[in-house]
């Protein structure tokens, strides 16, 4: 599923959990006749994300951990004197704006303007003066700081998947100022420490808020993987979505290449003849989902396997089906084949009986399937009776669409050809009555509920992965032969972000 594939935190995941660098990693001459799955982010979506990034700075220094800083110096007339910061922490954060830039087949670079600070904590200092006076003092102080970050997030491939390295990280201080006890007024005392301790303490800052960047890139970033992971899963099915080449960094795109191979149980389907080019893909939206005709068409298999293409349908719903139009013939076949009973005394099973066949043409989906409908009559303290039972090959071309939050699949072009049929109402099987009745029903209102049926069943499944929680903007899902294409844009849910970073840092 196109659609299983990412959404992000921020930045720092979502340009993260989507690419990574083939430094570690060994693909073949030919790695995209591999690729299932390829994302494509464009620097519009970028540049909204990197709104979020002032979050993931804002976390990185309220973790950051301090240590305690010391040291000493001779001074003349005034001896050895001895200082020492402790409990340092950080206040009244905030960042004034922040920009991302992607250097072509290099790095994410991400500058954050004038980020304000205001350190707390404890000085203790002390010293012994020519005349053998000591004097020992502990004060409270508050740094005021304002510094520029400068990020450039390299990407490394480890296992397949992405390990950022956030580790080329500068600071650089425009101001740095220390107040004692809450005086902000010069004194040889204040002046006296900030010549001592500015430097150490610019060396620590950079050194811990560097640091806890790159902890906080690498949480998100495994986090965003996991989520990944989680979404194209379903009980005993998954889709390997572990880098089938190196990922591309343009001036206006990011872009990588999945394996999007189906996993069920001990079996995995192979890919080795895709038909993806970077040229199918274009730069008018934010955000690109390419899936490959064999990734669906292996979801479609592992789902049969598993026995989830079954749908059973009673009362009103089968009320519909039967009554789709309101003909003297189509009361007759209905009498005929109820025998009077009530829509609420049946039910009627749809399933698969092979494997479905899917293919990706310009119409739409075309999916051919061999298919069996059941319909049978509960009596009151006695077996099932079975009124109705046939066996049809259908070919039905399906368009998709996603709009409310909602996906839904609309059959544009069917047939059917019924190749077993059983009724206790024609055990001939010779009366066109009700032959020609079934053939229609199947056509105008089966095809349709069931399409409809496994519309609803997938997005329950999506956003049961908190697809629904995303703005999901004008998304676009176009077929063409071999592969699908979804285009759309999005709005960023920050509270996702906030919840994350709450519970985990």
């Amino acid at each position: 599923m196109c659609w299983a594939g990412r959404m992000a935190l921020g930045t720092l995941s979502i340009l993260l959990g989507l690419v990574q660098a083939a430094a570690a990693c060994e693909f073949g001459p030919f790695p995209y006749r591999g690729t299932g799955i390829v994302c494509r982010m464009t620097k519009p979506a970028a540049l909204l994300l990197n709104r979020e990034t002032a979050q993931v700075i804002q976390a990185a220094f309220r973790n950051a951990q301090f240590p305690n800083i010391t040291g000493e110096r001779s001074m003349r007339l005034l001896g050895r004197v001895a200082y020492g910061l402790s409990g340092i922490q950080v206040n009244d954060l905030s960042i004034e704006r922040s920009e991302v830039e992607l250097k072509e087949d290099s790095a994410i670079h991400i500058s954050i303007r004038n980020v304000t600070a205001l350190f707390r904590g404890t000085l203790t200092y002390g010293y012994a003066g020519a005349w053998f006076l000591q004097l020992f003092h502990s004060v409270d102080f508050e740094i005021e700081s304002s510094i520029d970050l400068q990020l450039n997030i390299n990407l490394m491939c480890q296992k397949d998947q992405v390990a950022p390295d956030a580790s080329d990280c500068y600071l650089t201080f425009h101001k740095l100022t220390l107040h004692l006890q809450g005086d902000k007024q010069p004194g040889w005392l204040k002046q006296l420490f900030t010549d001592f301790i500015s430097f150490t303490l610019k060396l620590v800052l950079k050194r811990e808020v560097c640091k806890e960047i790159n902890a906080v890139a690498q949480t998100l970033t495994n986090y965003i993987l996991d989520l990944a992971a989680n979404f194209v899963r379903d009980r005993d099915i998954a889709v390997d979505i572990s880098l089938a080449s190196d990922p591309v960094i343009k001036a206006t795109y990011i872009e990588s290449h999945h394996k999007g191979t189906v996993l069920y149980r001990n079996s995995s389907s192979r890919l080795s003849d895709s038909v993806f080019s970077p040229s199918l893909l274009t730069e008018s939206r934010m955000l690109y989902f390419w899936l490959s005709e064999h990734s669906l068409s292996s979801l479609a298999a592992a789902a049969f396997l598993d026995g989830q293409l079954v749908l059973h349908l009673t009362g009103d719903k089968l009320q519909e089906l039967f009554e789709m139009k309101d003909t003297e013939g189509q009361r007759k076949a209905v009498q005929m084949i109820f025998q009077g009973t009530s829509y609420n005394d049946s039910v009627a099973k749809v399933w698969s009986l092979s494997q479905p066949q899917i293919s990706f043409q310009p119409e739409g989906t075309v999916v051919r399937s061999s298919v069996a409908v059941e319909l049978s009559i509960l009596l009151a303290g006695e077996e099932p009776l079975v009124a109705l039972y046939m066996e049809k090959e259908i070919t039905a071309t399906i368009q998709a669409t996603y709009a409310d939050k909602k996906l839904i699949l609309q059959p544009v072009d069917s047939s059917v050809e019924i190749k077993v049929f059983k009724c206790t109402a024609d055990p001939s099987g010779e009366d066109p009555s009700i032959q020609s009745f079934l053939q229609n029903m199947i056509l105008a209102a089966g095809i349709p509920e069931v399409t409809s049926s496994v519309g609803s069943a997938l997005t329950s499944l999506l956003n049961s992965k908190r697809l629904d929680l995303f703005d999901i903007i004008n998304p676009e899902i176009i077929t063409r032969e071999g592969y699908v294409i979804v285009q759309l844009d999005f709005g960023f849910p920050s509270h996702l972000l906030l919840n994350f970073l709450e519970k985990s840092l």
